[in-house]
């Protein structure tokens, strides 16, 4: 077989019914693309009126997006139901809600807070299987733990467009070819450096971290003269596909802690819209993603829109931040801890 040069042909060693999805996501988010590099003069841009489930305001690009994968996927007959962050409860496709082989999930514009600055926003999608084939799942059936997701992957829509995927053996990148509109195999083999030198965090919000977060960025903003003896970057783009496009570029750590700001919220994003497909993508490109106290592909969701903490990226920075928070004198009184070490080496 030749080597392949495009998400087309890429697809053509996946199972069939998962290309046609993947390929339907794909189509959808070179629309997307499209519209968002237009800007103002796709008469997109500022807020609507409306908020959706989580009471933040909804911007007319996430309103688009939206609807341009919903419709899309309403077409597909490989998938029985979709859920998406605009919506409370998830959508079973009239015609394939029975017979469909998967459920997808998906944050139609991730970022969307940024459009006005022109900072690089994104599409982020995960593929989890249909449990109850042959009856319509309804929203327990997209409860799923990270672990069973059978693809995920992100589009970043920047000076490029750049769509990352992992099907569970690696991690691929396609860039859109705007001449062609075709998403063109740009990277493949993608691993992140198990060693880094930069991380990114909300600093505004130092105040408020648990202690082991409080103990990892004091080191690493002690530099070469503190425990850790190097110096690092400290990044915050408020973009998680931004970040983590970075980290898959080169490397680094993202971290989106628990912390007091707001005590009843065990975290600040949604498990699965994106917390889980990010992990699905770390873990594939050999890098770490956790709670700080669990992998983030072992949690199973409540509820659709469950928030987690994440902590994702190089995978010894990310072991460092999880002995700290099983350091008994850290207080980390949320959480219970067993007694061996979430990252167990061979």
């Amino acid at each position: 077989m030749t080597t392949p040069t495009d998400l087309h042909d890429w697809l053509a060693t996946q199972p069939p019914a998962l290309a046609a999805t993947i390929e339907t996501l794909a189509r959808s988010c070179a629309r997307i693309a499209e519209s968002a590099a237009l800007g103002q003069l796709a008469g997109l841009e500022g807020y609507t009126e409306h908020a959706n489930s989580q009471g933040e305001m909804q911007t007319k690009l996430d309103l688009f997006a939206d609807e341009c994968i919903a419709q899309a996927l309403a077409g597909c007959r490989h998938v029985a139901g979709w859920a998406s962050e605009e919506h409370d409860e998830p959508s079973i496709s009239q015609e394939h809600g029975e017979t469909g082989e998967y459920l997808v999930v998906f944050d139609p514009l991730d970022g969307s807070s940024n459009i006005d600055a022109n900072i690089s926003v994104g599409t982020i999608f995960s593929i989890l299987p249909h449990p109850f084939r042959g009856t319509s799942p309804g929203a327990a059936g997209f409860l799923q733990p990270g672990r069973r997701q059978i693809a995920a992957g992100y589009a970043i829509y920047g000076p490029a467009s750049v769509m990352v995927l992992a099907c569970g053996n690696g991690v691929t990148a396609f860039t859109l070819d705007r001449r062609d509109g075709r998403w063109r195999l740009t990277r493949d083999a993608i691993r992140v450096p198990e060693q880094t030198r930069e991380f990114a965090i909300n600093a505004s919000n130092q105040r408020f971290w648990e202690k082991p977060v409080q103990r990892y960025v004091s080191e690493c903003l002690a530099g070469e003269s503190g425990p850790r003896s190097k110096d690092f970057n400290m990044r915050w783009v408020a973009s998680l596909v931004a970040e983590v496009h970075r980290i898959l570029s080169r490397g680094g750590v993202f971290l989106y802690p628990r912390d007091t700001k707001t005590p009843y919220k065990p975290g600040r994003l949604r498990l699965m819209y994106e917390a889980a497909p990010i992990a699905w993508l770390m873990e594939q490109a050999g890098a770490a993603a956790v709670t700080g106290t669990r992998h983030l592909l072992d949690v199973v969701p409540d509820t659709l829109h469950e928030r987690v903490p994440v902590i994702v990226g190089s995978r010894e920075e990310v072991e460092l931040i999880v002995r700290y928070h099983e350091d008994p004198s850290e207080n980390v009184s949320w959480q219970l801890f067993g007694s061996r070490s979430l990252f167990v080496r061979a």
